[in-house]
Parts: structure tokens; C-alpha cells; sequence
């Protein structure tokens, strides 16, 4: 039974997704054939990968609630769209079908459509980063190395933007590496102009991180970790 619903599940969010693509290529045939034959594909390899993996026969295991933006999926994608202080237009239709997807959790069929993206277009900073997100958030933290490739294409591609340092610096916090998520932001928060409207969450950011980093080392009994570059 639990197969049933998986199949229909999949055909669901495969028909939503091609449902977006019409809209936004119009109501004739002119949808881009490459895209829906990607998504199809992320569907069969998710498919593939529950009946490999997945064991439907087991009850859920309760977990613990993350933090409030990288534990929330739709949290996670207004966060990337409003870092830079302002609304975006939705002008890049790959990243609007997978941001749809990926506020719901659908972090694998996310990253599928990003896929097709960034191989369209491998400047595409915006779907570098969101790509890079929905990694992250489909290993349910962990920075995995091709998280951690997309972070720096998305950073390449554009050099100023805060995107890809501020979320490769929590993408790290969350992995347990403290030092390195700081001195990321520490340097970050060095190149942000005053005026910046992300910069004041960008400091309490990391005064958190310094206040984490600061009772791990008390209770190591090290030194606690210089403050100037958080001022």
C-alpha cells in the first residue's frame, strides 16, 4: 500500500511541476522538452532510491525542531530571496518551480529542476545557491561536497552577493564546524557596507555563534574567541 501512495505522490508533484511550466511558457506545446524529461527522471530516481532504501513498514521516528530558518523549508527560501533587501522578479522559471518544491520539503525534486538549470545556464548564481540549499537540506544538515561545489559556483558567479557565504556559514554551523562558519561570517560582516539592510541579522548571527563557540570552549576550558570583527 505504502508503494501506491508513494506512485501517486510522484505523479502528483510531476504533474504540479509540468502544471508551473505551462503557465509560465504558455498553454501551447512550447515547454522545454529537456526539463520535464529531468524532473521525470529525479521522480524515478527518488523512486528508486525508497525502494532501495526506505523502509515503509516502520513507524516515524519523532525529531527534534531545527532552527527556525534552516529547519523550516519555506523559512529557508525567503530567506535566500529577501537577503538582499529586495523583492526579486520572478523571472527565472527554473528557480521558481524548485523553490515551490522545496518549500514543501521536496528537497531531491528541488534539486533535480536545479540541475537542469544550472547545466542551461552555469552562471546562474541564483540557482547555484538554491541548489546548494536544497542539498544541504535533503542530507537533513550535513554539508556534503556537492553542497559545498554548488556554494562555490553560486559564489563565483556572483563575487558580492551575501547569498553563498552567509548560507555556506550556516550550512557549516549546522555541520558542527563553529570556527570555520565564523570566520565566514566574521569576514562577511567586514565587507557588508553599513547601510546594508541584511547587515544587522548578519551580527546577530554570528553573536550567536560566538556565544555557542564561547560556552563549548569554557567547558573545554579554552580561551574565549576574539569579538572584534562581530562590532
Amino acid at each position: 500500500m505504502s508503494w501506491v501512495w508513494a506512485l501517486l505522490l510522484a505523479a502528483a508533484t510531476l504533474g504540479l511541476v509540468l502544471l508551473l511550466m505551462r503557465m509560465m511558457h504558455g498553454t501551447g506545446a512550447d515547454s522545454p522538452r529537456a526539463g520535464w524529461e529531468a524532473i521525470a527522471a529525479a521522480l524515478l530516481f527518488g523512486l528508486a532510491g525508497y525502494g532501495l532504501q526506505g523502509s515503509p513498514g516502520l513507524h516515524g521516528a519523532p525529531k527534534e525542531a531545527a532552527e527556525t530558518i534552516a529547519g523550516d523549508p519555506a523559512a529557508l527560501v525567503a530567506a535566500r530571496k529577501s537577503l538582499d533587501g529586495r523583492d526579486k522578479p520572478l523571472d527565472n522559471n527554473w528557480v521558481v518551480i524548485a523553490d515551490a518544491l522545496a518549500r514543501h520539503g521536496q528537497y531531491a525534486d528541488a534539486a533535480g529542476v536545479l540541475l537542469g538549470a544550472v547545466d542551461k545556464n552555469p552562471g546562474n548564481a541564483d540557482a547555484w545557491l538554491a541548489l546548494a540549499n536544497a542539498l544541504v537540506g535533503h542530507a537533513e544538515g550535513r554539508l556534503s561536497p556537492a553542497a559545498l561545489y554548488a556554494y562555490r559556483h553560486a559564489a563565483e558567479a556572483a563575487p558580492s552577493h551575501p547569498g553563498p557565504p552567509f548560507f555556506l556559514g550556516l550550512a557549516l554551523a549546522r555541520s558542527g564546524r563553529l570556527a570555520e562558519a565564523r570566520n565566514l561570517w566574521a569576514d562577511l560582516l567586514q565587507r557588508t557596507p553599513p547601510d546594508a539592510p541584511w547587515r544587522s541579522d548578519l551580527q546577530e548571527q554570528l553573536s550567536r555563534l560566538d556565544a555557542l563557540i564561547a560556552r563549548q570552549q569554557q567547558a573545554q576550558g579554552q580561551p574565549r574567541p576574539s569579538r572584534e570583527t562581530a562590532r
